[in-house]
């Protein structure tokens, strides 16, 4: 997530410039606008996957500058950075298509809790446009049937979990691919999910005795060592 293009629009100087040097040292790719005329300008020229704009700024508020957005793109998150706490003002920028507030002043911490969280939520909505699953499809020694709860290997035919089916078709989805451990996390517990990873490596273990035939000695999903795991098709 950390690889992600954030476009910062704020008209204080020294707001702008420490956001930027907060989001950078995370990781995040950072293009700043100093108004909303720039920042308008500068969202229709690249490509981004976030925009965290002021709401009170000059050429053109965050209200304004929001709109436009929502013209060109309705699903690229945006979160309002506001002075303003009254709910009128944030139902107001709710309805042209905010996504979230931050009021000031605010910590860095929450900034960053905040970016990551609705980065999260727009992952997921991409990951639920998907085509929908085959009736039935090979994993592991596996050929599983979704709709039915089961998977068979050779005559035995066994009962998934919901849970295990979730962690299957993301993998199933995106094979050679190694997804973190907060990617499936967020995708088969939720983003409100508040366990430690220990609870998908406990998962992930009982999975691979099902799919492995008795015996295997390379499993297809792999441990990508500080990442989380990647599904090897066999060939």
């Amino acid at each position: 997530m950390k690889n992600r293009h954030i476009l910062v629009v704020e008209d204080d100087a020294n707001i702008r410039r420490g956001v930027v040097d907060c989001l950078e040292g995370e990781g995040y790719g950072v293009t700043a606008a100093r108004d909303g005329a720039d920042g308008l300008k500068l969202f229709r020229q690249g490509k981004f996957d976030l925009v965290l704009l002021d709401l009170m700024m000059p050429e053109m508020n965050g209200y304004d500058l929001c709109r436009e957005i929502r013209k060109r793109d309705t699903q690229i998150p945006v979160v309002m950075l506001t002075a303003k706490a009254e709910e009128v003002d944030k139902v107001a920028g709710l309805e042209l298509g905010a996504d979230d507030y931050i009021t000031k002043p605010f910590g860095l911490r929450e900034l960053l809790a905040r970016v990551a969280a609705a980065l999260r939520r727009a992952h997921l909505t991409e990951a639920g446009t998907a085509e929908p699953l085959p009736d039935e499809f090979p994993f592991g020694a596996l050929l599983v049937r979704p709709k039915k709860f089961e998977a068979q290997h050779g005559a035995e035919v066994m009962t998934m979990t919901p849970r295990e089916l979730k962690l299957i078709e993301l993998f199933y989805r995106k094979p050679d691919e190694a997804l973190s451990r907060q990617f499936l996390l967020d995708q088969a517990w939720g983003i409100d999910y508040l366990g430690t990873t220990r609870t998908l490596d406990q998962h992930i273990a009982q999975l691979r005795k099902k799919i492995e035939p008795e015996g295997e000695t390379e499993s297809v999903i792999q441990t990508v060592h500080g990442v989380g795991y990647r599904y090897k098709p066999k060939s």
